[in-house]
């Protein structure tokens, strides 16, 4: 069943938004009071992160909770406020019964690569000789 009346859309984007919130308290061990979902709505970014929040997760969240995947105008939307708050564009885009998808700029994902430790690990023994 899709949502149909904006009201319940809007509820949709709301869930995905505190949903997304709670991952980053819970996993992250970001404050609650550092980490607020914006009103449906409002312009800028889908999470308002305190400056310390942003120390631990840099990211300009917009989330989309639709059944019509329109990347393109998503993806536009995304840097756009991520540009204007200094963070780098996350999109999450999440279909009813569907895992949520995160949408990242290719080079974004490689430096996030670089500063995990245990793929520095991985690099240093295959340069060494070693077999994975």
């Amino acid at each position: 069943m899709t949502a149909n009346t904006p009201a319940s859309r809007k509820a949709k984007g709301r869930r995905l938004q505190q949903a997304v919130r709670q991952d980053l308290v819970d996993r992250l061990g970001i404050d609650p009071g550092d980490i607020l979902s914006t009103g449906m709505g409002q312009s800028g970014c889908d999470l308002y992160l305190s400056p310390a929040a942003r120390e631990r997760f840099p990211f300009a969240v917009e989330c989309k909770a639709q059944e019509r995947i329109a990347l393109p105008e998503w993806w536009q939307q995304c840097t756009a406020n991520a540009e204007k708050e200094g963070l780098t564009p996350l999109l999450l885009v999440k279909q009813s019964r569907k895992e949520p998808l995160a949408v990242l700029r290719w080079s974004d994902l490689l430096a996030l690569l670089q500063q995990d430790h245990r793929w520095e690990n991985l690099a240093e023994g295959l340069m060494g000789g070693e077999q994975p």
